[in-house]
């Protein structure tokens, strides 16, 4: 590993994908498991068969990391390879478009890499095919020539670990997820341990923050220490334009309040999501493709970002026929459940 190496990365493989964040947002990761916050049980067995992987001085088994966005999978990733000391790339399957791309890659590793794919469930079926055998022999299966003279040779490849992160379990096939030796799922984050990585992140900011005032803002933060992060970017920048030296829990109501975040975190598209299926559908059901269509929103947005916090909530219910609204949401917008809505939501 070089001396430049600080974290313990030597090669990072990037791409328009929007996971190429801003040198302050690398900054508030975590390096190591110890400054990990939450995700206690995936942390606890990761540490052990990180030690075992290092004492047997074989490469660690490959992961596969299932959550929400901002939960810190990527994160959790490089913190393996830099706990492991080997090198780190990283890509996303959209980047992936041939099997050169994914052959390029593999080829250039170093034992023991930690290699990580996001949004692995987006893998062409090609690429997907290239990897079991990457995967389980540390070979490529390449074809020389074209029609009847084709050929396919195996080239050897270093021992290395794949993680895989993905918002989408299901959406990953069969083969593929079981070649994974460990699949931890991610839990959406309290808000004592959200309030603990404020306090973290405020530090590594050169910016105070009171305890009321990041335990209040840990509430508004949709359980996601991404999240979590950026609004006390912007509580900072409150802070300073009104030239206070400490966020203080007025700082943050105040500031929730413009950035249109209420007390149960959710923002303008979270409640126009919400009124959408209330007034345009009678409060449901409605196929997801039409309410994304609905609210000007993408359909994978809609169900990767949006929906898993609003049914954690008990705002909305999948259902056979669609998304329905419960009660609990018409109480948040201060609406009243006309007998109609109440008739369809007991269909489910």
């Amino acid at each position: 590993m070089s001396k430049n190496d600080d974290i313990g990365f030597s090669t990072i493989v990037r791409s328009d994908y929007n996971e190429a964040l801003d040198e302050q947002e690398n900054n508030l990761r975590p390096h190591f498991l110890k400054d990990f916050l939450g995700q206690e049980p995936v942390k606890k067995n990761l540490a052990t068969f990180i030690q075992a992987a290092k004492q047997r001085e074989e490469p660690l088994d490959h992961l596969l990391l299932i959550g929400p966005p901002g939960l810190g999978k990527t994160t959790l990733a490089q913190i393996t390879a830099h706990e492991l000391g080997v090198d780190f790339k990283v890509t996303s399957a959209p980047a992936l478009d041939k099997p050169k791309d994914l052959a390029g890659i593999l080829s250039t590793i170093t034992p023991r890499t930690v290699f990580f794919i996001d949004e692995i469930h987006r893998l062409k079926p090609a690429l997907e095919e290239m990897l079991y055998i990457a995967m389980e022999d540390f070979e490529l299966d390449w074809i020389i020539g074209q029609g009847a003279a084709a050929r396919t040779v195996r080239i050897p490849i270093p021992p290395f670990t794949l993680v895989g992160a993905t918002t989408k379990a299901g959406s990953v096939s069969s083969p593929l997820r079981s070649r994974f030796g460990f699949i931890p799922r991610f839990e959406f984050y309290t808000q004592a341990e959200l309030a603990l990585i404020i306090k973290r992140s405020s530090g590594i900011l050169d910016v105070q923050i009171d305890d009321d005032a990041a335990l209040l803002l840990a509430q508004c933060c949709r359980g996601t220490p991404r999240v979590a992060n950026r609004v006390l970017r912007r509580m900072r920048d409150f802070a300073q334009v009104e030239g206070l030296s400490c966020i203080n829990s007025g700082i943050v109501k105040r500031g929730l309040s413009r950035l249109e975040i209420d007390e149960l975190g959710l923002e303008k598209y979270d409640r126009e999501i919400l009124l959408s299926i209330i007034n345009n559908f009678g409060g449901g059901p409605v196929g997801a493709e039409t309410l994304a269509i609905s609210i000007g929103e993408s359909l994978d947005t809609l169900e990767d970002y949006y929906e898993p916090y609003l049914i954690q909530c008990g705002l909305i219910q999948r259902t056979p026929r669609g998304r329905v609204v419960t009660p609990k949401a018409y109480e948040h917008l201060g609406l009243k459940q006309d007998s109609q809505d109440k008739k369809q939501g007991t269909l489910f």
